[in-house]
């Protein structure tokens, strides 16, 4: 990733929600949304790579599904009790979450030692080229503030970027 974007993106991503209020009642009226938000998804993601950064991976703590967790474990050779003691607690929505942060999933590289296994919510992240975007445009100006890529593609649909 070029250190621009990314010192761009550390540099104007604090509170992204609230600097962008208005912002984010214009997208929510726009009709073509996810077609913007997949054509600047794979522009962005020409420019930046996921393991240049992991700052997802450094902060926050995907959702494991019960499907996640059962195929993490059996790529760690651990039975399901065992991981979940090991790795995972309940959040106050009820799911389960990592117990720590970064990730102990994260190489010493940013690569992740359980790629191929990894939890859904991992492989879906940042969640820019998928469908319906109306429904989780609030998740994503969040994301912004964790992903540059989000951040890169939110300041292009802007204009700025």
């Amino acid at each position: 990733m070029s250190t621009e974007l990314y010192q761009n993106w550390k540099e104007n991503s604090k509170d992204y929600v609230a600097q962008n209020k208005t912002f984010y009642q214009q997208l929510r009226k726009k009709k073509k949304l996810d077609d913007e938000f997949h054509e600047l998804d794979t522009k962005v993601f020409e420019k930046m790579d996921c393991l240049d950064c992991a700052n997802c991976c450094k902060t926050t703590s995907p959702i494991f599904q019960q499907s996640d967790i059962e195929r993490v474990s059996k790529a760690l050779k651990m039975k399901v009790p065992e991981f979940i003691e090991t790795y995972l607690n309940i959040d106050e929505d009820q799911d389960y979450v990592l117990n720590s942060a970064p990730c102990p999933f994260l190489g010493y590289d940013n690569k992740c030692i359980v790629y191929k296994n990894r939890p859904t919510a991992c492989r879906e992240y940042p969640h820019t080229n998928r469908k319906r975007m109306h429904q989780i445009l609030k998740k994503t100006f969040k994301n912004a503030e964790v992903c540059p890529a989000v951040y890169h593609i939110l300041e292009r649909m802007k204009g700025v970027g």
